[in-house]
């Protein structure tokens, strides 16, 4: 007989964001997607660009807008992930979509996407949400596809020498926009 206590899973907790909670939002999503540290997950962008993902001004900017919100997700009151959610006419847009690397692969992104998927049909009635994803990221692609999203093939351009989006290391990316009935 086993004497090892089970596993214990607190539960996720959802709050819209305010401005103390910006340094620790550009952390996560820092963390999420750059450098050496988004290794750890597989959420990683390091390999197709450099430089930063967000900054603090960007984020202010997200938790000022009208009709948007940048949703903390926090367990046993530490934050470990992030997303946007915006009404836009007849649909919200998902972005800015962050777990901490050690974290991913547990189940937390599909949690995290279900909920929020509830809050704008029931905060805004919305049909759809949007979202677009560097096209060159297969694998993130392939993971929305199996949470219902579909590819539209419909490529917006990316900001090339608009170092707020980032440094890219190779020329041919550009953003694909998924889709999911909601």
């Amino acid at each position: 007989m086993s004497t090892a206590e089970p596993t214990r899973t607190t539960a996720l907790s959802f709050r819209s964001a305010d401005d103390s909670d910006v340094p620790a939002l550009v952390e996560l999503v820092e963390s999420a997607y750059r450098g050496d540290a988004s290794r750890g997950g597989w959420t990683t962008e390091a390999d197709y660009l450099d430089g930063q993902r967000t900054d603090e001004r960007g984020v202010r900017e997200v938790i000022a807008t009208p009709d948007s919100i940048l949703l903390v997700v926090e367990r046993d009151g530490e934050i470990v992930a992030c997303c946007h959610l915006e009404h836009r006419g007849d649909h919200a847009y998902f972005g800015m979509f962050a777990v901490r690397p050690a974290l991913q692969g547990a189940g937390l992104g599909k949690e995290i996407m279900a909920e929020a998927e509830r809050r704008v049909r029931e905060r805004w009635d919305a049909k759809e949400m949007h979202m677009t994803v560097v096209n060159v990221r297969e694998e993130l692609i392939a993971y929305y596809v199996r949470r219902g999203y579909r590819r539209t093939g419909e490529l917006s351009p990316f900001p090339y020498g608009d170092e707020r989006f980032g440094i890219p290391r190779r020329a041919d990316l550009a953003f694909e926009l998924l889709v999911k009935q909601l």
